[in-house]
């Protein structure tokens, strides 16, 4: 599902860099990304889904190589192939719940929003525990809920890899390990591979193998 050779990246003149000699995920594997704050794992999902570009190295997803695609066609693969859990949600205040969990298919040419896509937003919603909440725009929605919306859109698509930066940070020891197994059962149903970068360290023996920054270069934090 993704395989990365040479990657360097650096942030201008902020004195980051991280440099990652190989890396690869197979289709359908779950792996957790931890190290210390500033290391680079956000950095990492970020070039993996398109976001950021490499200043070298490739890095190939689902056969793609993302680096050498237009800004345009990145988000286009992005929104029909990754589903992304955001550490800071990136939900938009204007739109209802629904409406944010559903957003990927109101900006991808690619995907078609039909009564089957709407059901699975549904299904999602009320899964995560939000299905009353759907028409409320964030404003109205706790940190949880705002998270768990996220969550929603990120599945929506059914998409081949999942990339979650810290989708159970704020939430409670019950709620973690229920979005956890909605994650890993959606994943499995796709056939998607998760990569998940994470600090609770309780949650890690739910991972096939975790994958430490230690073990990479990294300037200062950025």
């Amino acid at each position: 599902m993704v395989r990365i050779e040479s990657l360097s990246f650096a942030y201008g003149n902020s004195g980051f860099q991280l440099r990652i000699p190989e890396f690869s995920l197979e289709d359908g594997e779950r792996v957790a990304v931890v190290g210390p704050s500033g290391s680079g794992k956000t950095t990492l999902l970020y070039l993996i889904a398109g976001i950021l570009t490499p200043d070298a190295g490739q890095i190939d997803v689902a056969g793609t190589d993302v680096a050498i695609l237009s800004d345009t066609a990145r988000r286009r693969f992005r929104a029909s192939q990754i589903g992304f859990v955001f550490q800071d949600f990136a939900l938009l205040d204007y739109l209802s719940a629904r409406q944010n969990i559903l957003y990927p298919y109101r900006i991808t040419p690619a995907l078609t929003l039909d009564k089957a896509v709407r059901d699975r937003a549904e299904r999602l919603a009320a899964a995560c525990g939000i299905g009353d909440k759907l028409d409320r725009h964030p404003n109205a929605l706790s940190q949880g809920e705002q998270q768990r919306v996220a969550i929603c859109r990120a599945l929506v698509t059914q998409p081949k890899l999942i990339l979650s930066d810290e989708a159970t940070g704020n939430l409670d020891p019950d709620s973690k390990a229920r979005i956890l197994d909605l994650l890993f059962e959606q994943a499995a149903e796709a056939g998607a591979a998760v990569l998940a970068v994470t600090h609770d360290h309780e949650l890690l023996p739910r991972f096939e193998r975790v994958l430490d920054f230690a073990e990479f270069r990294t300037g200062a934090a950025a």
